[in-house]
């Protein structure tokens, strides 16, 4: 469901096998014994997974994931006894041998942080009939990490926050939701910038906090979030400055011969605004979230089939752009 500020919700649970020791302490052939062990579990849920080595992908294909959120760039850094369980659609993802021995992930689009939930829950009961994983009465579920001990558990929501970041507001708030265990991140977790004002929230205590509890909490922020980009985007809205502003923002990407992500990504931020407010009407909020996502570099010359050099991507790119959005 397309949604003003929500872009899209997603849960992460982090699984060890018993039997094992955490991915950083295992041999080469434990490694492949993991992955054996979680494809043969894979095979048997009811929701069907491409199941694929990553050392069969290549860098840019790797790129990409990173660039759409299925893996992390620290999983991509070392394809050797790795692997990747993803849905068709992508919205359902397995890493094999990152810090944990599995990262459940479910991505859907909007404020839809319970019903992620609800998947990644499912998925993980059905792998623990064929699979033992490390449990402890007091601690939860064991993690190579302490600060994921309990839960396991990661529930994000990203956010367009145009407004709030225009008016430099985000930085208090993150401050005081800190001491709520709650971080507002950049674009692609903790240490990047805020790609087209894009930020994620999420929960930072997984220890003494039931997951459905967490859930709740960063679904319930997140709505506060919403309400107050909102207001603050009504106030900006006054200003002609502003909507001039979006309008511009429309125009250079309309006729611009070259592009950077940079460039693109900040006016395609405005651009989504316009469209919210009412002052752009010929284009979809929801044809703006996938050119963010597909002028990326990897993703743009994965789409194009070979490497291209900066100039040559940002050739690419502004056409691609002016061709989806007229």
């Amino acid at each position: 469901m397309t949604d003003a500020v929500n872009i899209s919700s997603r849960v992460r649970l982090a699984r060890n096998l018993r039997e094992y020791p955490f991915p950083d302490r295992m041999s080469d052939a434990q490694k492949a014994e993991v992955i054996e062990k979680v494809k043969a579990a894979v095979l048997n849920l009811s929701k069907k997974l491409l199941f694929v080595n990553l050392s069969e992908l290549s860098e840019l294909d790797l790129v990409s994931m990173v660039e759409r959120h299925l893996i992390s760039p620290e999983f991509a850094d070392k394809q050797s006894g790795r692997a990747l369980a993803v849905s068709e659609d992508e919205s359902v993802s397995i890493m094999i041998n990152e810090e944990d021995h599995l990262r459940i992930q479910v991505i859907l689009p909007g404020l839809c942080v319970e019903e992620a939930y609800r998947i990644a829950e499912e998925i993980e009961s059905e792998l623990s009939l064929y699979l033992n994983f490390a449990f402890d009465r007091n601690l939860g579920y064991l993690t190579q990490c302490p600060t994921n001990l309990g839960t396991g558990m990661r529930a994000s929501v990203m956010m367009h926050l145009c407004a709030m970041s225009e008016t430099r507001t985000v930085p208090r708030i993150a401050t005081n939701l800190q001491k709520l265990g709650i971080a507002i991140r950049g674009t692609y977790g903790e240490g990047t910038d805020a790609t087209s004002s894009l930020y994620q929230l999420s929960n930072q205590v997984t220890l003494g906090i039931s997951e459905a509890a967490a859930v709740e909490n960063i679904r319930n922020i997140a709505l506060q979030l919403s309400e107050t980009e909102k207001l603050t985007r009504e106030n900006l809205m006054q200003s002609m400055e502003y909507q001039d502003k979006i309008s511009r923002s429309m125009g250079i990407l309309l006729t611009a011969r070259l592009i950077s992500y940079n460039e693109a990504v900040r006016l395609l931020s405005n651009v989504r605004l316009g469209i919210c407010e009412g002052i752009i009407d010929n284009v979809s909020i929801d044809t703006v979230d996938k050119l963010i996502v597909s002028i990326q570099p990897a993703s743009l010359m994965r789409r194009e089939g070979r490497k291209l050099s900066p100039q040559e991507r940002d050739k690419v790119r502004a056409e691609l752009i002016k061709s989806t959005l007229r």
